[in-house]
């Protein structure tokens, strides 16, 4: 079985895999000052209580945009599955060119939801990942990783709203009825989530523009479902694009 790590700056998504078939997964807050004897007893605790034998792990499977906590889940691994991890790291094989002015600096999650988009849909492709910052990117007919985009993802605006405005609060983060609010929660969430639909569908329609052609679209990450079911641009929802992409790229450096 295959254990597979996507660490991002709010999130950690935890897959295991049996062949290619995901046999479950868990969403886990990422806290930078947990120790690896921490992380370790925490993934311990989740095989326990999902009855899976957590000793059949032959290899684990990391993605993380927060270096500090690299070590720490290295030394997790080793210390409590005795599996010395495959991370995505510039050299890692992944059988997409990478066309940048420094491919090294492309986020490990990109380059897994490239691979993973590319897999499964073909090309062209665009990638919107919904994280703590809302990513777009361009994968080519031939499979080729173009670029993109990075904007401030939904939470981080709706944090800075209420750290700034005084007297506006922190609200919930759902559609509201209508897009004309009648109160000062519902004007909140119209403005966040109807703003971040046109912010999607603007960036998305410009890509194309430049790009050319109909590239497919899919959204994956936390917040994917509640953007993606109003924007125009979206064509599809996988909540385990990144984990699946994880997936690939380690068979594809299988030792």
């Amino acid at each position: 079985m295959l254990l597979a790590l996507d660490v991002g700056n709010t999130n950690t998504h935890v897959g295991v895999f049996e062949g290619e078939k995901r046999l479950i997964d868990w969403r886990l807050a990422t806290r930078q000052h947990r120790t690896a004897d921490e992380y370790g007893i925490l993934l311990k605790e989740l095989f326990f209580f999902s009855s899976i034998n957590s000793e059949k792990i032959e290899d684990i499977a990391i993605a993380c945009v927060v270096p500090p906590m690299l070590p720490v889940l290295e030394h997790a691994a080793k210390k409590y599955f005795h599996v010395a991890p495959l991370v995505i790291e510039p050299g890692i094989t992944t059988g997409m060119p990478i066309l940048c002015d420094n491919p090294r600096e492309v986020g490990a999650d990109r380059i897994v939801n490239a691979v993973a988009a590319f897999e499964y849909y073909g090309g062209p492709v665009i990638v919107v990942d919904f994280g703590t910052a809302t990513t777009f990117d361009v994968i080519s007919k031939k499979g080729e990783y173009l670029g993109g985009a990075i904007s401030p993802g939904i939470t981080i605006s709706a944090e800075a709203l209420f750290q700034v405005a005084a007297k506006l609060s922190r609200v919930e983060l759902v559609k509201p009825k209508t897009v004309i609010g009648k109160n000062t929660v519902n004007a909140m969430q119209s403005g966040l989530v109807y703003g971040y639909v046109g912010l999607v569908d603007g960036i998305v329609s410009r890509m194309k523009e430049e790009f050319g052609g109909n590239p497919y679209v899919v959204a994956t990450g936390g917040l994917a479902r509640l953007i993606a079911q109003e924007a125009a641009t979206v064509n599809e929802v996988n909540p385990y694009l990144t984990l699946e992409g994880l997936r690939i790229i380690y068979n594809k450096n299988k030792r």
